[in-house]
């Protein structure tokens, strides 16, 4: 096992509550496969790890166990409320290695209004967790840090056993061969408020055309049923292999996973230069090349596609205006392919002004008019009055970020949520005033076909 001792801080934090000490000690590991130290976690932490992959692979990070939650119910003011917390929590951690970073990883849910009760009742508006033990990949380096936070003074003996559970961990990762999984046996299926979903196409069609709204995302939801209790690196073993172009993520909390392959960055930040994407307008991959083009270029000449992006185009460029020095935007969207479904593109990016910050990005960010509407206010008034589930982190922002203000996050779409041996799976789109329901209907098909697939199912078309 090749490793280096890289860095050891240790800091006092001072809190509402009493004096944090937070501690950080991180080495140098080769020959490590993330899913596996995931997996390293099953028995001790399970319930209490994360992941994350972007769409470049330039970047993974896995969570075992929770150092520190920090969780907002702050309505509107949930993101000043992390970033507030965070920010206490790291002002004194002095860390002169650029990728050693302690890393706050979470999401928020899409809608603090919803109370509408299910599967996410009693999930926090914002839940993020700093591990206890936190891998990151950049490249070709690896790297796994221990974090302590405590308000013990003396942390000798904690430190030392966490060393040892550390060493374990990444023992078992690089000798154990990466368990190869079948895919979850599927009981049975039902579509939780199908003809709601239905009724709400035509209610909300009927809205638009009296102009009471421009656009508003609509989504259902799939349940199923599983033989047995299914793994959290089962799913996302499943995921990796099918999905590797998307952002792969995985936030276990509650007993539950919530999981997804989410084509769709909403921000990132590095060293004070942001990017977006926006994303918006879809149609499906075709069986050939020569349909697959055909199909692209008619996504890129409908009008009701380009009509919808042009939404989130409008709504993005705003938000750096307000946030940005400057920004780039190309003059027209190109084609985004993943594997089931191809979308309308065109990436914004710009350096930020000197008070603006990655979470005060993702608050006036979300929800873009790809995931709530247009006028955002009134669109979000409709969901509300009209889609009879609750999202929780479904659509929302889930990702990460460090101690220095860099992160990324992306919008949690093509994502579902694990519960033992159910799974609850999660697709929209934009209602506008030619919206016909059975076509939008078979739009969430598409959408849901790379969830569906990674647990074991299949769509009958």
């Amino acid at each position: 096992m090749n490793r280096k001792l890289s860095a050891t801080t240790g800091d006092r934090i001072e809190t509402d509550q009493s004096i944090l000490h937070f501690h950080t000690e991180t080495i140098e590991v080769s020959r490590l496969s993330a899913l596996t130290f995931f997996e390293a976690g099953e028995q001790s932490f399970a319930g209490q790890r994360f992941f994350w992959q972007n769409r470049e692979k330039t970047f993974t990070l896995v969570g075992l166990g929770q150092a520190h939650t920090i969780t907002s119910n702050a309505k509107e003011q949930r993101f000043d409320d992390v970033e507030q917390q965070w920010k206490r929590l790291t002002q004194n951690v002095v860390n002169d290695e650029h990728n050693l970073q302690p890393i706050l990883f979470g999401g928020f849910t899409f809608d603090t209004e919803n109370k509408v009760s299910g599967e996410w009742t009693g999930f926090p508006e914002a839940f993020f967790a700093v591990a206890t033990y936190q891998l990151v990949m950049r490249n070709d380096q690896a790297y796994v840090s221990i974090h302590l936070i405590t308000d013990e003074e003396n942390t000798v003996d904690a430190l030392e056993a966490l060393r040892k559970e550390r060493d374990e961990l990444i023992h078992t990762a690089q000798v154990k061969a990466l368990k190869t999984y079948a895919k979850p046996q599927i009981k049975s299926s039902y579509e939780p408020y199908k003809e709601e979903y239905l009724a709400s196409i035509s209610k909300v069609t009927s809205l638009i055309r009296q102009k009471e709204a421009d656009k508003v995302v609509i989504a259902r939801s799939l349940a199923l049923q599983f033989e047995e209790q299914v793994s959290s690196p089962n799913v996302l073993s499943q995921v990796i292999m099918e999905q590797p172009e998307s952002y792969l993520f995985g936030l276990e909390e509650q007993g539950k996973l919530f999981f997804g392959a989410s084509p769709e960055r909403l921000v990132k930040v590095s060293d004070m230069y942001a990017y977006s994407s926006c994303v918006a307008g879809s149609v499906k991959r075709g069986e050939t090349v020569e349909e697959d083009e055909l199909l692209g270029q008619g996504l890129l000449n409908d009008e009701k596609n380009r009509s919808e992006h042009q939404y989130v185009v409008d709504m993005i460029l705003q938000t750096f205006k307000e946030n940005c020095a400057s920004y780039e935007i190309p003059h027209a969207p190109k084609l985004l392919k993943i594997r089931d479904i191809q979308h309308l593109f065109t990436p914004v990016e710009g350096p930020m002004k000197k008070e603006a910050t990655i979470l005060q990005l993702v608050k006036t960010l979300h929800p873009t008019p790809a995931l709530g509407g247009v006028p955002r206010v009134k669109a979000m008034e409709v969901i509300r009055e009209y889609e009879p589930m609750n999202r929780g982190l479904y659509a929302a922002p889930i990702g990460w970020l460090d101690a220095q203000g860099n992160g990324e996050f992306a919008v949690a779409i093509r994502s579902a949520l694990l519960a033992n041996d159910q799974a609850f799976l999660y697709a929209g789109g934009g209602i506008v005033a030619d919206s016909e329901p059975a076509s939008e209907y078979d739009e969430t098909l598409v959408k849901l076909r790379p969830m569906l697939r990674a647990l074991g199912g299949h769509l009958h078309e």
